[in-house]
């Protein structure tokens, strides 16, 4: 099978646009440039994006079409090479400070669960790959980094409970002695 490497646009006529043809590379960044009110919504959001969602939507089941008001066919004689779409446009939209692309696109959750399944962690200071280690190997390497001299280590006890825990402290710190 031979991979499209361009959205293929023909006949194009929403707006302003007067019958535009056009080829836009696939898996690029591309911007539309020009004066207001040349077509440059017209053919990114009422054509492409448009299309690109409406044909998503049709690949859903009957049940689920039900619930999703109709959508009109791009004003286009024709669009090759176009895959489901998202949009993102300059538009205020209701959100807090903290919004990303990620988070008003709902992308982000879906990325979080692929970079931990299959990304690897790297030393921000070496750039290194971090590896999982014991508590025993931990404890291991701070030796060998210090020999000969005393080391502290320090942990939490108990987090998020509260109480007192005198006797759990007395405990640990006869087993340690």
């Amino acid at each position: 099978m031979k991979a499209v490497k361009h959205i293929r646009v023909m006949g194009a006529a929403k707006h302003n646009l007067r019958n535009v043809c056009v080829d836009i590379p696939r898996d690029a960044l591309v911007v539309f440039t020009g004066v207001s009110g040349s077509g440059k919504t017209s053919l990114a959001f009422d054509t492409i994006y448009a299309e690109g969602q409406r044909r998503y939507f049709e690949t859903l089941s009957s049940f689920t079409r039900q619930f999703v008001a109709g959508m009109e066919r791009a004003d286009v004689d024709l669009i090759e090479g176009l895959s489901p779409s998202i949009s993102v446009d300059q538009k205020g939209m209701p959100s807090s400070p903290r919004s990303t692309v990620g988070t008003v696109t709902e992308i982000y959750d879906y990325l979080r669960l692929l970079y931990t399944a299959v990304g690897v962690p790297h030393c921000p200071e070496h750039g290194l790959p971090i590896q999982s280690m014991t508590p025993e190997r931990i404890a291991d390497a701070l030796f060998e980094s210090a020999p000969g001299r005393a080391v502290a280590l320090l942990a939490p006890v108990v987090q998020g409970r509260k109480g007192i825990y005198k006797d759990l402290i007395e405990k640990i710190a006869r087993k340690y002695n």
